[in-house]
């Protein structure tokens, strides 16, 4: 950063002091006047931030437009997936060089009777039209003269006739459905307004299932469209009253069945509708009142009906149970529910799809995600064959389910590792073989380079966490290093093995990128959830300290040059950090950060709190709960302390942490800090939860998150 001589004023931010009461504890805040968007003067103060923190970074520019360019020419622009086949065609998306966003094709499929030959995908080449091929959507066009496009939904009518697609011009996740005849490529004139992710046609193709939320942002009704009638006229299909309940649905692999889904983070509903059947309503399939966090997917076995359920009654890190249609007449008590894969402590279950002849299982296993397979024939029975992983050779990395159609004699796998960019590959599910099918080419890189190894470092309680280190191959801890320290640890959330192109601008430049697995995440099955959660959340925090005092202690950390990072959530961990150890970080960049959690999860109206109780738990009704969140909010334990260098990036439009918590954060700590280093907000006028829309937009932001780091670490050339 530029001389403190030359440094701008930081913003004076005025204090209007208003009195927040609960549990006969006032609490004083001068800076809640920032919630009012609307306002002029907050308006003002914004974009005075904005100034301010653009004069202080102004030395970084260059660093940024280098990193901004590194990514740039990493990146293979001109690409294309892998084509998926849904009936009778494949699927794909291309991103062409200069442009922002994906434009969506297909093209027809054969049908030869060879299964194998009928399910490979036809070679389709970046950059190159190939004859038939036709475009969906191109978001480019979409994108065209707005100020955020991001899409939220699409999905094709059995027949291939016709597709619906939700876009999102604010970055508020509100979109808007439109159908489009793909035969003549005209829109119908059905639009509806402020729809939620998630769409899906009824088998005949005439009804459109969506989400609608409520005013507090949550999912609260699925209704179905018939086209051509009035939106106004459509019929809610289910409605969920309970503030605390997230809904959604998912179509049955035979597409026959719509599953409505209601659930928090503890526990959970399931009901499915018959969509062969237009005046079907919903049947209760498990009841809430179980208090089982589960999910189902209908399958065919032995020629039955039945549902295989991911759950966790008795299960902590989740079973697999199978209950036959003929079950669900019977009380719950009297259900027999027929083992698949029983519970393991060191397995975690994450859930389950399914072909017409396989069960695809995706687990959670020495941290990592994986596949597994089981036949359908005989399953849950005695004579059930053992499950199936197929197998790699790296120690971390991440195995997905991508793809598992119903008809298929394959299921589509995606792969990836810190240094193995995304590969696709085709799992044939008659012999095990797997073809690799892409793998995303990334230009001057070079995987031998670098290393990702597994450290573990012990917490204050004896607890071993576990830490990803990323480096480049020649670095070692002989002698100390840069450091930059990743955490999230919430919402059961993963930080999985993958590969990211910026990323390798901060290795380039000899830092050791860290990434801290602490409690609250879901590495090491549900207790590691569980022990980071509610009344003992601040394990999440104290674990991230303990992991970054083992980086010095194992001699990989230069003491003065430690920079932690993290967002939303892991911007919740920023803060408290901030306030637990200043002295051992250089600087903190918190990314959309929730860092005034007790003010918001107080205000019952504000969008999306009600479900947060499960996380945190409730501080409106529990005195316990509201004192434990008071130690440790970050806003609220701002003290006379000597905070480092902290940047705070964040959206006006942001939905999920709203703009008010990092501007009330950054002005209490200019107030408070006993040290001299600047502190900065950067807003983006125009941005959702993930920032600006389009990949260059992106791209920008983490160059200047990254440029501010590097900066921190003393890595800015054109620093002073």
């Amino acid at each position: 950063m530029s001389h403190a001589e030359h440094a701008p004023a930081a913003p004076r931010t005025a204090k209007v002091p208003t009195i927040r009461t609960h549990h006969g504890d006032a609490f004083t805040d001068d800076y809640e006047w920032l919630r009012d968007k609307d306002s002029p003067e907050v308006r003002a103060h914004l974009e005075a931030e904005n100034a301010y923190a653009e004069a202080l970074t102004s030395s970084q520019q260059a660093l940024r437009e280098e990193i901004f360019n590194e990514i740039k020419a990493r990146t293979v622009e001109t690409d294309l997936s892998v084509p998926a086949r849904k009936r009778g065609w494949w699927y794909f998306t291309r991103t062409a060089e200069g442009s922002q966003y994906a434009i969506h094709c297909r093209v027809a499929a054969t049908d030869t009777g060879d299964l194998a030959a009928d399910w490979t995908p036809p070679a389709i080449e970046a950059g190159a039209a190939i004859e038939g091929e036709q475009v969906l959507l191109d978001g480019n066009q979409e994108a065209e003269g707005k100020p955020f496009f991001s899409l939220g939904g699409m999905a094709v009518s059995e027949d291939g006739t016709l597709l619906a697609y939700a876009q999102d011009n604010a970055g508020d996740e509100r979109f808007t459905l439109r159908v489009k005849n793909l035969d003549t490529g005209e829109l119908l004139p059905d639009t509806i307004e402020n729809v939620f992710y998630g769409l899906a046609f009824s088998p005949d193709g005439r009804r459109i299932f969506y989400t609608v939320v409520d005013d507090s942002w949550r999912p609260h009704q699925i209704k179905a469209h018939t086209l051509g009638t009035d939106p106004a006229e459509d019929a809610v299909v289910f409605q969920e009253d309970d503030p605390g309940m997230w809904l959604g649905f998912d179509l049955s692999a035979d597409r026959t069945e719509l599953l409505v889904s209601i659930g928090n983070s503890e526990y959970s509903e399931t009901l499915t509708l018959d969509l062969l059947d237009e005046r079907a309503v919903p049947v209760m399939l498990i009841s809430r009142e179980h208090r089982i966090l589960h999910s189902a997917d209908p399958v065919v076995v032995d020629g039955e009906r039945a549902y295989v359920i991911t759950h966790d009654r008795d299960a902590l890190n989740n079973m697999v149970s199978l209950l036959r249609a003929d079950q669900l007449a019977l009380p719950y008590g009297q259900q027999r529910w027929e083992t698949v894969l029983e519970h393991r402590d060191t397995v975690k279950v994450e859930g389950t799809a399914a072909t017409a002849t396989h069960l695809v299982v995706s687990v959670r296993k020495d941290t990592t995600e994986r596949v597994q397979l089981l036949p359908l024939a005989g399953l849950g029975t005695p004579g059930q064959r053992e499950a199936v992983e197929p197998a790699f050779d790296e120690e971390l990395y991440t195995c997905s389910l991508a793809n598992a159609e119903l008809e298929a004699p394959m299921i589509r796998l995606s792969y990836t590792s810190d240094f193995t960019p995304a590969r696709v590959y085709d799992y044939t599910l008659a012999d095990g073989t797997l073809s690799l099918r892409k793998q995303t080419q990334v230009n001057n890189y070079d995987p031998a380079n670098y290393r990702a190894t597994r450290e573990w470092a012990t917490a204050a309680d004896g607890t071993r966490i576990p830490l990803t280190i990323l480096r480049r191959a020649e670095i070692t801890n002989d002698s100390p290093n840069p450091v930059l320290v990743y955490g999230y640890g919430s919402y059961e959330m993963s930080m999985d093995p993958g590969f990211g192109i910026p990323r390798l601008s901060l290795l380039d430049r000899g830092v050791v990128f860290v990434i801290a697995h602490v409690r609250g995440g879901g590495e090491l099955g549900r207790q590691w959830y569980l022990d980071g959660k509610k009344l003992a959340k601040k394990n999440t925090f104290t674990d991230f300290v303990d992991a970054t005092k083992h980086l010095l202690d194992t001699g990989w950390a230069d003491p003065k040059r430690i920079v932690a990072m993290g967002g939303s959530a892991g911007g919740l961990l920023m803060g408290a950090v901030a306030n637990l150890a200043p002295q051992l970080y250089a600087g903190i960049v918190a990314q959309v950060p929730f860092v005034d959690a007790l003010t918001s999860i107080l205000d019952p109206e504000l969008p999306l709190s009600a479900l947060e109780w499960e996380e945190w738990g409730n501080p409106i009704e529990e005195k316990e709960v509201y004192d434990y969140m008071k130690s440790y909010s970050p806003y609220e334990n701002v003290s006379a302390l000597p905070y480092p260098r902290i940047a705070a990036v964040t959206s006006l439009n942001d939905t999920r942490v709203l703009y008010v918590e990092p501007a009330k954060w950054v002005a209490k700590l200019r107030e408070e800090t006993t040290g001299t280093a600047p502190i900065v907000m950067k807003i983006e006028m125009d941005g959702g939860h993930g920032g600006a829309s389009g990949r260059y937009e992106g791209w920008k932001t983490r160059a200047w998150d990254y440029a501010f780091a590097l900066d921190t670490l003393g890595l800015n050339p054109a620093g002073a």
